[in-house]
This record gives C-alpha cells, structure tokens and sequence, in this order.
C-alpha cells in the first residue's frame, strides 16, 4: 500500500492533536502558561490497554490513497474507533485461548518472521538507496554523456496487411505520405498526418523501433510492419542523438535499479552465511546451492 509522505504523516499529527474532536464546552480557563502536550498521548484505553496518537499515525499511513484524502477532523474519529474494534477483537480472541491454538501460533510466528525480514531488508536497502548513491550513478552513466538515438517518424496504421500494401503502393506512386494517414490510419495522430514525434528505441514495442530506426531519413517501409495494434506503414523523417536525460528524468528508475541490485546482494549475503540443505520430495538429498551462488543475475 502507499504510504503518507513523513511531512504528511507529520502534518496529520499535528492537526490531530490540536483538533478539538473530544473537546467539551466550558468556561474559559484562567489565562496561564500554555502546557506542553505529551508526545505521545493517549487517546483510548480498552481493558487498561492504551491507543497513543502513535498507533493512529500507524494506522493513517497504510491506509489506501482515496482515505488519505479525508479531512483530519473527519478522519481521526474513524481510526481512533478501529483501533479500538481490534483491540476489542484481541481480548475476545485470547478470552477464547486461540492465541494458544498451534494453528494459530504458526500464523502468527510466520507473520512476525515475514515482518522480521522485511524489516532487515528494508534496513539493508536504505543504507545503501540514498541521494548520494543516485547522483553518483547519474554521474556514471548519464552526466556529460550523449543522449540515446532517436527517430522522427510518422506512421500509417491500418487493421489489415491488405491495406498496408494498398497504402504503400500508392506511396511508390507518389502519393503524399501525410495525407493518406489522415485518409487511412486508425492511430489518433492519423489528424496531424501520422506525425510521432522524436522517440528513442525503447519507447516503442521492438518490431515497429527496428522497423523505424533501420530506415534512412526520406525512407518508407517497403513491407508492412505488424504490431499489437495492427499493422504499419512508417516514414523516417529524421535522426538524431537525443538530449542526455537530466537527474530528474531518471532518478526514479536508478533508485529501482539500486534497489533491486541492494535486494539482490543481500539475499546473497544471506544465504552466503547459512548450511542449506535442500530434498527432493521423496525425501533423497538434491543437488545443494553453494555457499554464496548468487539468488540472481
């Protein structure tokens, strides 16, 4: 699930603990020094067992995006009171001893182990997914190099490859390229005479990339080409090397990369440090990983 921003989780907080959701009239108080809350009050007791603000904070940030949007004042109450029908629940469950159940203390031990895990890899990730290490490696691969190459392009895209031929054919006839796409192509650009723009190689599906980047600027595909989306006939207009990607533009996918590459080594490392023994089903021994063979490429 998403999560709250901190500054939003932090800004939740705030309001929540100055909203007077609880509050009672009465007659205004002497004026006095103003009392520093506690950080973390108490909001509810059930049974002796206290709900903290930090419980509801907990609670706010796994909540799915279109609750995230509620006003404060409207949803505070709600989570106050939910957290309030768990822990009802709890003390009905352990009245009725299921928290004794071996069925049960395996589900939870296995959840508390998922959670324990999450944990350490979460902790691994971010010591090495910061702002320096994506900077760095936009240093390394992006910084003052050129950008990917990339083709002006317009296209033609009919359902059949019957009327791609015809298309072509008048093509070799000196028909104008613009005009039959917006005579003939079911694509939305067919009004703007099938123009695509500039695109480099990996923002298109591979067998129209391969089909536009091998032509010449002038150059028409001679021979359909089928995609997904039916079938085309592309005029290269242009080439060029494109604009290097600023930080922003891919900041996002070197953090993933640098995620995934920390999720990868730490699973190693792992397993690096542990016996493994693993068994065919009918119990004999099969072949054993080992110590450190890499969980993936």
């Amino acid at each position: 699930m998403r999560r709250f921003s901190s500054i939003s989780a932090i800004a939740l907080a705030a309001t929540l603990i100055a909203a007077p959701v609880f509050a009672q009239t009465s007659a205004p108080a002497p004026a006095a020094a103003p009392a520093t809350p506690p950080a973390d009050p108490v909001l509810a007791t059930v049974n002796g067992a206290a709900i903290h603000m930090s419980d509801v904070q907990s609670a706010a940030a796994s909540l799915p995006p279109e609750m995230q949007q509620m006003k404060p004042e409207q949803l505070f109450p709600l989570l106050v009171n939910q957290l309030i029908d768990r822990q009802a629940l709890l003390v009905a469950a352990h009245a009725e001893s299921l928290d004794k159940d071996a069925k049960v203390q395996a589900l939870m031990q296995a959840a508390a182990n998922e959670q324990l895990e999450n944990a350490y890899v979460q902790e691994q990730v971010g010591s090495q997914v910061t702002d320096a290490a994506v900077q760095a490696e936009f240093n390394k691969d992006y910084a003052g190099k050129p950008g990917p190459a990339q083709v002006d392009a317009r296209h033609i895209l009919v359902k059949t490859k019957a009327e791609a031929e015809s298309i072509i054919t008048q093509l070799e006839h000196g028909a104008d390229f613009a005009k039959l796409a917006t005579k003939y192509s079911i694509d939305p650009g067919a009004k703007d005479g099938g123009e695509l723009g500039w695109f480099s190689q990996d923002e298109m599906v591979q067998p129209f990339a391969d089909a536009a980047f091998a032509l010449k600027p002038g150059q028409y595909t001679k021979t359909p080409v089928q995609t997904q989306f039916g079938w085309h006939v592309i005029l290269c207009e242009g080439k060029r090397t494109g604009p290097a990607p600023t930080l922003d533009e891919v900041k996002d996918q070197i953090r993933k990369n640098l995620a995934d590459n920390a999720i990868k080594a730490t699973l190693n490392a792992a397993r690096s440090k542990v016996k493994i023994q693993i068994f065919n089903p009918d119990g004999t021994p099969a072949a054993t990983p080992a110590a450190g063979t890499p969980t993936g490429k």
